[in-house]
């Protein structure tokens, strides 16, 4: 496997813990602290401080936490007049189909702060209203007197023809405001999704921008993880904040993909339960990737690994709702108070549902600085019941919810979860894999070495990646061989231009596209060795066949968005030999878990390759905890992961 070409710090910022690994050659060292959401710099800056050299890849919730708490300036809206309520109106669909008063939170931009244009492109990409010069000082006017910090443009068609928008930012930026416009973040059909995703853009630039310029002032060579499943430079993060939304989960699915792949296995399910949140993906032999989400209910369509996220993660709290069902998430205790056990919090979670059933340690540091408290956790679990009871309820309530997620990954779109290894990784993924495997018939888990920091280590070794696209909406046939090439060429250019400029070197350039049948209103993203129709089209066929168990061989096929990825200076996971060995001697011993269940306890730096051992067992390390349940064995590879399996 490739080595590192120079040091690096990876750095994952979660809800609960940040992590850091150092990677030198084959060494390699891990560390966590506490994370500080209110300012999560210090936590980056405070745990980073030991490296004088290399470079940082980092990992940022900034941009999602700034869109979840809606924490940013006064935006402004810029659109085509009679699509002023864009934002407003949205799908028109209602999350809640039964519900007499639904309610969605707002935007990100008031209703009050959109201003229409008179202007107009038709679908044609013709002019049908021209934008005039008055119209445009009429504009910037209005900008200066709403207040506005940043402003968001999205006209009508500019992803065809988008000179009229490029007009309106050229005169806004000369007046000294933040721009975002359509055609260069969304160049897509879709007036709703391109609108928001552009407003998202516009509202988290400040933010991003403040955060990543206080980091890049104290840190050497900072790269930063974005939600396709690479690496860029600051500059550019801060151009394009809404690529960040799912920046950390991200670099869980690499790190774990490469893992699995030394080890031998290429068809995966990654399982990444952390302190806030339990982030899941399917890799069938590689990463997934799609081109759209929605967070807090507005769209966001950015090019981002198919990662889907539930609220269930070890600092998740645990109550009793009015219908008097338990409850299990999505609110969490975090960083600050943190569970009960963590000595701060007075609620009960799913962490010190696992301290009383004793698959946490009370002699185990967590995160090599949380002693947990045993007493706390009882206490906080008597607020709901019987301690020992409600600690199995909870558990399994998070159970629930974490495997409806995995089937949603999985199932849901055409794969057996049989013919998968699960990788459970994050500080509490490997405490609850196994329960999970049955629940939905999986039948192998690995637990790599550095499980509750394999999102850092992901992010440290990930590639350089741009990935840029352009809305078609073209029948695929032989008259269109002539604009995809063309397109496909313009595209290759753009994205090798914004790698290098990013500091990125091309190695790999791949090809994908947003296709579905003609009449259809939503498509599949499929990957193809070249841009041709011929070529789209069964890539098309094979993918909808799988997920949908139907294919038509007659119908239409229409190409809606064309996209090209280029990937560089990927310098692969190093293979840590000098660490694939005990790192003490220490013997399992003897334990108790809830119930006066004997089991067995054991440090996972003294189990040595070719160890086995049955269930029912707790192993512990600095960064994560591993059960093994009655009835499952665990044992060690040759990268002193675990591979655990029903015995």
């Amino acid at each position: 496997m490739a080595k590192l070409r120079e040091k690096v710090l990876g750095v994952d910022v979660g809800g609960t813990f940040t992590d850091f690994v150092a990677i030198e050659g084959e060494t390699i060292r891990t560390w966590k602290r506490l994370s500080t959401p209110s300012a999560p710099e210090n936590a980056v800056l405070t745990g980073s401080e030991k490296l004088t050299s290399g470079r940082m890849a980092h990992g940022s919730t900034v941009a999602t936490n700034a869109l979840l708490e809606r924490r940013g300036p006064r935006t402004v809206l810029i659109t085509t007049e009679g699509f002023r309520d864009l934002l407003a109106i949205r799908r028109q669909e209602r999350p809640a189909l039964y519900d007499l008063e639904p309610k969605r939170r707002p935007h990100v931009i008031a209703y009050s702060d959109v201003i229409p244009v008179h202007e107009r492109i038709g679908a044609d990409g013709k002019v049908v209203i021209p934008l005039e010069a008055d119209e445009i000082t009429r504009v910037v006017k209005k900008v200066a007197a709403l207040g506005a910090e940043a402003v968001a443009i999205c006209l009508l068609f500019s992803y065809i023809r988008p000179e009229h928008e490029i007009h309106l930012a050229t005169a806004l930026r000369a007046a000294g405001v933040a721009v975002s416009a359509s055609h260069e973040v969304l160049p897509e059909h879709r007036e709703y999704e391109r609108a928001s995703t552009t407003a998202i853009n516009a509202f988290l630039q400040p933010a991003v921008r403040n955060y990543l310029s206080g980091l890049d002032a104290h840190t050497p060579s900072l790269r930063i993880m974005h939600s396709a499943g690479g690496l860029t430079d600051s500059s550019t993060s801060s151009k394009r904040p809404v690529s960040l939304v799912t920046s950390g989960p991200a670099g869980g699915v690499l790190g774990a993909l490469a893992v699995a792949n030394e080890a031998g296995y290429s068809e995966i399910m990654t399982f990444d339960m952390g302190g806030t949140s339990t982030d899941v993906s399917l890799c069938p032999g590689e990463p997934r990737y799609r081109s759209s989400s929605e967070i807090d209910g507005l769209a966001v369509h950015t090019p981002m690994v198919d990662i889907v996220t539930v609220g269930a993660g070890g600092g998740s709290i645990a109550r009793i709702d009015s219908g008097g069902a338990l409850v299990v998430g999505p609110e969490s205790a975090g960083a600050n108070p943190g569970p009960a056990c963590y000595g701060k919090g007075v609620l009960p979670t799913v962490s010190d549902a696992n301290l009383l059933l004793g698959r946490l340690r009370p002699e185990a540091a967590l995160g090599e600085s949380v002693i947990p408290n045993l007493d706390r956790a009882k206490e906080a679990l008597a607020q709901l019941g019987e301690p020992a009871t409600t600690a199995s309820a909870v558990i399994e309530v998070a159970n629930a919810t974490m495997a409806s997620a995995l089937r949603r990954v999985s199932l849901e779109r055409g794969y057996d979860p049989a013919n998968f290894t699960l990788v459970a990784f994050g500080g509490a993924g490997p405490l609850h894999a196994c329960e999970l495997a049955s629940e939905i018939g999986i039948s192998k888990v690995l637990v790599p070495r550095y499980a509750g920091v394999l999102s850092a280590i992901g992010i440290a070794t990930a590639p350089e990646v741009i990935e840029v696209s352009q809305g078609l909406l073209l029948p695929l046939n032989n008259d269109a061989s002539d604009q995809i090439l063309l397109t496909a060429q313009a595209l290759e250019k753009q994205s090798i231009a914004g790698l290098e400029g990013a500091g990125g070197n091309l190695e790999k350039l791949t090809w994908a596209a947003d296709v579905r049948y003609r009449g259809q209103a939503h498509e599949l993203r499929v990957s193809f060795d070249k841009p041709t129709p011929t070529s789209i089209t069964d890539s098309f066929r094979s993918t909808y066949s799988r997920e949908y168990g139907f294919v038509s061989q007659d119908q239409s096929v229409e190409l809606v968005t064309l996209r090209c990825r280029a990937e560089g200076n990927f310098s692969g996971l190093p293979y840590w030999k000098n660490n694939a060995v005990p790192q003490t001697d220490d013997k399992p011993t003897p334990i108790q878990l809830s119930g006066g269940v004997a089991a067995l306890h054991a440090n996972r730096e003294a189990l040595a390759p070719s160890t086995t051992l049955d269930g029912p067992a707790v192993i512990t390390q600095p960064d994560a905890t591993t059960f093994i349940p009655p009835g499952w064995s665990a044992t060690v590879d040759k990268s002193m992961n675990l591979l655990v399996t029903p015995s």
